[in-house]
């Protein structure tokens, strides 16, 4: 099976990087650094009649690369208890994507895919985490796609995730073994 990790954070190195390297190491699947990338936020134009704009972006190539994998690991910071922003401009448009005439296998497509998720929190994430875990529940289902697992950490600070040991046993443990 092959993985694709969407990270969201935009720090180098981050709490959240350590902890999802713990679950996916960087040589066991394709790691996509959104931070690296230019997504447009949405101009939400779903009931237009010219539709959507076109983008000139990089989004339409993640989705490509997001969609030739199996399992798909979102990976991203609890910022204000929700996910970052580049995780969340990058999931809006999928909205856009859908109206897209050749991305019409899109949904279809997410139906084949398993979900996970790692986050990474300072305050009382695995608490306030949650309706981060909720969120992400409700976008599988939205897409019939499978949301096979999760896992929440805590850090703040730069390295403090190294201090979080249940979580990094957590992530290790995440995926299916076989893989």
């Amino acid at each position: 099976m092959k993985i694709a990790v969407i990270h969201g954070s935009t720090r180098e190195n981050s709490n959240t990087e350590y902890l999802t390297y713990h679950a996916v190491p960087k040589e066991k699947g394709t790691h996509i650094y959104l931070r690296n990338h230019y997504v447009q936020p949405i101009i939400d134009k779903r009931h237009a009649a010219d539709g959507f704009p076109v983008a000139k972006d990089d989004h339409e190539k993640l989705i490509t690369k997001m969609l030739e994998h199996d399992i798909i690991v979102f990976s991203t910071p609890i910022y204000w208890y929700s996910m970052s922003g580049p995780m969340k401009i990058f999931i809006d448009r999928w909205s856009q994507i859908m109206k897209t005439a050749h991305f019409s296998h899109f949904r279809e497509e997410l139906k084949k895919k398993q979900a996970y998720l790692i986050v990474v929190g300072g305050d009382n994430p695995r608490v306030k985490g949650l309706p981060l875990i909720q969120q992400f529940n409700y976008i599988c289902q939205f897409y019939g796609m499978a949301f096979s697992g999760y896992v929440i950490g805590k850090a703040s600070r730069p390295g403090e995730m190294k201090k979080d040991l249940a979580a990094l046993k957590a992530a290790s443990l995440l995926l299916p073994t076989e893989i």
